[in-house]
């Protein structure tokens, strides 16, 4: 009887530390974002996530049978917590671009967009091209496809880098820079909340859409085949719709009126 028990003991204490360190579908999901992109990704008015990334995110727990945590950081700080296994999976309105790919997989793309101009109501800017001129002030947010768009067209003297969409915003609201390029959502909800300084530009001045993604680790080889899975089924079901329904409504009118192609409209 000594020798079962005993041999019931070592097994019991092998089999635990093998277990402990076996990930099962009922680990916890964490998620990385920037809750400071509203409606995307901000907090309700008890300061917790909310947004279309956060519902999405919810969804694929649930899709995933994985509870859900939000960790909220800075955008600079994204890609670095995912490649050091702070964060299971970025879904943060990322632009999927082959420099991020040199670093992280994307999954199949959820959403589009293209830049867009807030311009000074005193600024003679109409279009993007007309910030190559000397002496024009085009602020941009670090580490965005702005940015990046920015360094590649126009002369880096007339471009002014921030960390933050607010801090872009208020060089263009108090007449320091001629323009802030970002999404158009963005700068809509910008010239809405700065009516007497700003105008948006939303017409696209970019060759082709920026698609977002969500970004993984590149040994989440199997996270994305499912994360892929989810979001043709979240797609496919209306719930990308039903999103822009709840958080969107304005805007997605907006471009229609302009004969613009929506957030959600992927072919």
């Amino acid at each position: 009887m000594k020798k079962i028990l005993t041999v019931m003991l070592v097994f019991v204490i092998l089999a635990v530390p093998l277990s402990a360190c076996t990930k099962t579908a009922e680990d916890e999901l964490v998620v990385g974002m920037e809750l400071a992109y509203p409606p995307f990704e901000t907090t309700d008015e008890n300061n917790n996530p909310d947004g279309i990334s956060v519902k999405m995110a919810q969804a694929l727990g649930e899709y995933l049978g994985r509870p859900v945590r939000i960790e909220n950081m800075e955008w600079t700080g994204l890609i670095p917590a995912l490649t050091t296994g702070k964060v299971d999976i970025v879904i943060s309105s990322m632009t999927i671009t082959e420099e991020r790919q040199k670093t992280v997989n994307f999954s199949i793309p959820y959403a589009k967009s293209q830049l867009s101009l807030l311009v000074n109501k005193e600024s003679p800017v109409i279009e993007f091209d007309d910030l190559k001129e000397e002496g024009r002030v085009l602020a941009v947010k670090k580490g965005t496809t702005g940015h990046t768009y920015a360094l590649e067209h126009l002369p880096e003297s007339n471009i002014v880098v921030f960390d933050t969409e607010t801090a872009c915003v208020l060089e263009v609201a108090q007449g320091r820079a001629d323009a802030f390029t970002y999404d158009a959502l963005t700068i809509y909800k910008n010239a809405q909340i700065h009516p007497d300084t700003t105008i948006a530009i939303l017409t696209p001045f970019q060759d082709d859409f920026e698609y977002w993604g969500a970004a993984l680790d590149k040994e989440s080889t199997q996270l994305l085949e499912d994360v892929n899975n989810f979001i043709r089924e979240f797609q496919a079901s209306g719930g990308m719709n039903e999103l822009a329904d709840e958080y969107l409504s304005d805007i997605k009118k907006v471009f229609d009126d302009q004969g613009l192609s929506f957030f959600f409209d992927i072919d």
